[in-house]
């Protein structure tokens, strides 16, 4: 199985080289960039950060990640204060992507009766992504949960290529296949470290 899959990464690197070629090509018509949505699963792609004690900057990531490309849309989903009175600079996972070039999407926590909290976004992320669908030619999810693989499968069954950008040892292994590429936060820590 990492076999099959390193062969497919290297062949989607030699299409994509082969691409930038005939672009290049004398006489050839200039191709229009690859256009982009980057989403943001924030409190996942924190909490894996923290865990490495590693702090990224979102507008160099964001940089990075659009480089020769059309950036349409950029949006971090966040769980915050359930009290409106607490304000969205203060907030422990929608902080870090103010004005960093995102539109930060907000969902309070909720408290149930054993004390737990929670805040998932998976849905308002699969849904904005299914709604650009026909504005983009890449999808680009930050996130390692294995709970978006099925997302995956079907905006690539649309004709748009989705890219996987998380930490590594925190991403789940069938998502990291199921991308037409995977980005590895810890390989490009230098260029977006905060």
């Amino acid at each position: 199985m990492e076999a099959q899959a390193a062969q497919l990464a290297q062949l989607v690197r030699v299409q994509e080289d082969l691409a930038r070629r005939v672009a290049h090509a004398p006489g050839a018509a200039p191709a229009a960039a690859p256009r982009i949505g980057v989403f943001v699963d924030a409190a996942n792609i924190e909490l894996a950060l923290d865990r490495l004690k590693h702090r990224v900057n979102w507008k160099k990531l964001l940089d990075y990640l659009s480089e020769g490309r059309q950036l349409v849309r950029a949006v971090a989903y966040s769980p915050v204060h359930e009290d409106p009175g607490v304000s969205i600079e203060t907030q422990r996972f929608a902080e870090p992507f103010i004005d960093q070039g995102f539109r930060v999407v907000r969902k309070p926590f909720k408290r149930f009766s054993d004390g737990t909290i929670k805040a998932n976004v998976d849905i308002e992320m699969a849904l904005d992504i299914m709604e650009m669908l026909d504005r983009l030619d890449v999808v680009v999810l930050v996130s390692g949960d294995g709970d978006f693989e099925r997302l995956v499968e079907v905006v690539q069954a649309k004709g748009v290529r989705v890219e996987v950008v998380s930490v590594g040892g925190s991403t789940a292994s069938n998502l990291r296949h199921a991308a037409d590429r995977f980005i590895d936060i810890q390989a490009i820590l230098p260029k977006v470290r905060a």
